[in-house]
């Protein structure tokens, strides 16, 4: 009987072990059937603290944020990201979704980029999008990538490096959505050569192995953001 139970408590443990992941694959599960969010609130663990129910209208079930788009030439990128997260539509809050809108001009790219806390699910609107993933050390930091058109889809596994660029000679829209309500966003060049403070110049030598006179002409380029 003994060996029965160290046998049960260690096949008990090995499931617990292999269900940890997927139970923290996502934003918590909501304890209500809706929170509208206080932003003047501290976020906690599930989101923000909720309104009362009597103060929360339709708007919190209905949204015309992403309807259109921003201009696309206002940054050196060439492409505009409207936000719909739960600091933007106060009615995700809780439910673990949020969307963005994305316009591009010709030659417009949205740069390499990680979402920390959420995949995302795209469908190109308009025009045709070169989308590129880069895989993990796992993969051998593989890279896929596909034109994707009108009507297509696409998906970026949660934390892997990802971009858009407008290979079409018209402007471009995707609408992508995340199975998280505030999935973050760590753009690659700008993590590295805008930070702040600064990463110290040496460390960016040793790692990228080029010159001091590199790295800093990369800083300029990217300091005060995008």
């Amino acid at each position: 009987m003994e060996h029965l139970n160290k046998a049960l408590t260690t096949a008990l443990l090995a499931t617990l072990l292999l269900l940890a992941p997927l139970v923290m694959a996502s934003d918590p599960d909501p304890l209500q059937d809706f929170c509208v969010a206080d932003l003047n609130g501290k976020p906690s663990v599930n989101g923000y603290p909720c309104q009362p129910s009597s103060s929360a209208g339709d708007e919190f079930l209905f949204s015309t944020k992403i309807a259109s788009g921003g201009d696309p030439l206002a940054n050196p990128n060439g492409s505009n990201v409207t936000e719909l997260d739960v600091n933007e539509w106060p009615g995700l809050n809780t439910l673990g979704v949020s969307m963005n809108r994305v316009d591009f001009a010709p030659g417009g790219t949205n740069p390499p980029h990680v979402h920390p806390r959420g995949t995302e699910v795209g469908m190109v609107t308009r025009g045709e999008l070169l989308v590129g993933i880069i895989g993990t050390l796992d993969s051998g930091n593989r890279y896929y990538s596909k034109v994707v058109r009108a009507g297509e889809t696409f998906v970026i596994p949660r934390g892997l490096m990802h971009f858009q660029f407008n290979v079409g000679k018209e402007p471009a829209t995707m609408v992508v959505s995340f199975n998280s309500q505030n999935p973050g966003i760590i753009f690659v060049p700008l993590t590295l050569f805008g930070s702040s403070p600064p990463i110290p110049t040496p460390v960016l030598v040793k790692a990228l192995r080029v010159d001091a006179e590199v790295v800093e002409l990369l800083k300029s380029k990217f300091t005060g953001g995008y």
